[in-house]
């Protein structure tokens, strides 16, 4: 397969502290691959990087075969190509549901205000969450709130969807609300890099998962053989976690 989004030898540091070192990740338009790693391996770095909202080190990233990572691209045209999900759901406060939703197809993308909000409604009608648009964020439990967050990341049909541990901060009832969408986004052929801990989505719904280890790709392959029989030792003491 093409990659769509492919990146080569990315590195990162922060204060002196390298987060990503070396590290490849290459998806295919309509691909689910699923990252992941402990706390600290680098996965919320890598997508951010991947947007640009973070500048690399070194590197380069390629966006349908376009160079992203050359300094002299327009970084907010790229971004919009993106959409991108973050784990503490990153809502405007002050903005209606709707408003939320629909700010980046507006004002980004200049879409009319009237196609914006039909578009939108239309989007929170799939979520479920039609009769909550003029409501605000504060009145939303978080699973709601996620739900609005994923609404409004793929309002402009971005090429490549970011999800960043999207249900670490919900409660565990919450959680399989958010996940039956992102399956249904995947089963719709949508293209998403997702940094999860949910190993058990990932491997029903990813077609790879990649470890990241200490800002190294460590192991990368299908859900059956990096979950199921991991090759790397740090690998398995990785996923020991979470068989007990």
């Amino acid at each position: 397969m093409t990659a769509l989004l492919q990146a080569t030898d990315l590195w990162k540091s922060f204060d002196g502290h390298e987060v990503l070192r070396g590290v490849d990740v290459d998806l295919a338009a309509h691909e689910v691959v699923a990252v992941i790693g402990a706390s600290g391996s680098g996965k919320s770095t890598l997508l951010r990087c991947l947007n640009l909202l973070e500048p690399i080190d070194d590197g380069r990233i390629l966006l349908g075969g376009e160079d992203i990572s050359d300094p002299r691209v327009d970084a907010d045209r790229v971004r919009a190509r993106f959409g991108i999900v973050f784990q503490q759901y990153n809502l405007f406060p002050h903005l209606s549901v709707l408003q939320n939703v629909t700010l980046a197809s507006r004002v980004v993308h200049g879409v009319p205000r009237r196609q914006a909000d039909a578009r939108g409604l239309a989007l929170l009608d799939r979520v479920g969450l039609a009769d909550k648009a003029r409501e605000h964020p504060d009145r939303l439990s978080g699973g709601q709130q996620q739900r609005v967050a994923i609404a409004r990341a793929i309002a402009t049909d971005p090429d490549v969807l970011l999800l960043d541990e999207i249900t670490s901060a919900l409660d565990p009832e919450l959680v399989g609300e958010v996940l039956e969408l992102v399956q249904q986004l995947a089963a719709e052929g949508a293209t998403i890099l997702m940094a999860t801990h949910e190993m058990a989505f990932a491997r029903d719904v990813a077609h790879r998962v990649l470890f990241l280890d200490a800002g190294r790709v460590l192991e990368q392959g299908p859900p059956a053989q990096v979950l199921g029989a991991p090759r790397e030792e740090r690998t398995r003491a990785f996923l020991s976690r979470f068989t007990g």
